[in-house]
């Protein structure tokens, strides 16, 4: 890539939102419907460097379209298809269904220093030492003395990389 282009994409990561999605409109012609900075840096990148050095050829246009047809892609987990037929996946608040969480009546175990921890995950929330808790953070943060991700602390998801 020349020297003009990789300092033009470089660029994109030192200007705020509004000033990346006004970028956006030149060369794709219309409003982004993302605000995330991310997206619109590699998006407004991979479009810089399609003009300046060439679009994806037809037949490769035609091969990820045959790819899109022949895949049954969804978006979400079908329902029902954790735990058993017609028990909704628990949720801390009970507001959505949190894909994470084991159903309703599943006790979850951590051991933390010299003694089990075990919470029940109940319909609406969670049960520990016979007290409801709304939410895992909750629990956590009453065992250690600390803010935890509730999740977390109870191996239920791992840390995100930055």
């Amino acid at each position: 890539m020349e020297a003009r282009l990789l300092t033009a994409i470089a660029d994109l990561n030192h200007l705020n939102i509004s000033a990346l999605k006004a970028r956006y409109r030149d060369p794709f012609g219309e409003e982004s419907r993302s605000s995330n900075k991310q997206f619109l840096v590699r998006r407004i990148a991979w479009r810089l460097q399609a003009q300046a050095e060439g679009d994806l050829s037809e037949r490769a246009r035609r091969r990820i379209a045959e790819i899109a047809e022949d895949t049954d892609l969804h978006s979400r987990v079908p329902r029902g298809s954790l735990g058993r037929p017609g028990q909704p996946v628990a949720s801390s608040h009970g507001q959505r269904n949190d894909l994470r969480l084991p159903p309703s009546g599943t006790e979850i175990v951590r051991r933390f220093g010299n003694r089990d921890i075990v919470v029940k995950v109940l319909p609406n929330g969670f049960e520990y030492e016979h007290q409801r808790y709304r939410s895992l953070s909750a629990i956590a943060r009453e065992v250690t003395g600390t803010r935890w991700n509730g999740l977390l602390f109870f191996g239920l998801t791992e840390r995100r990389s930055a």
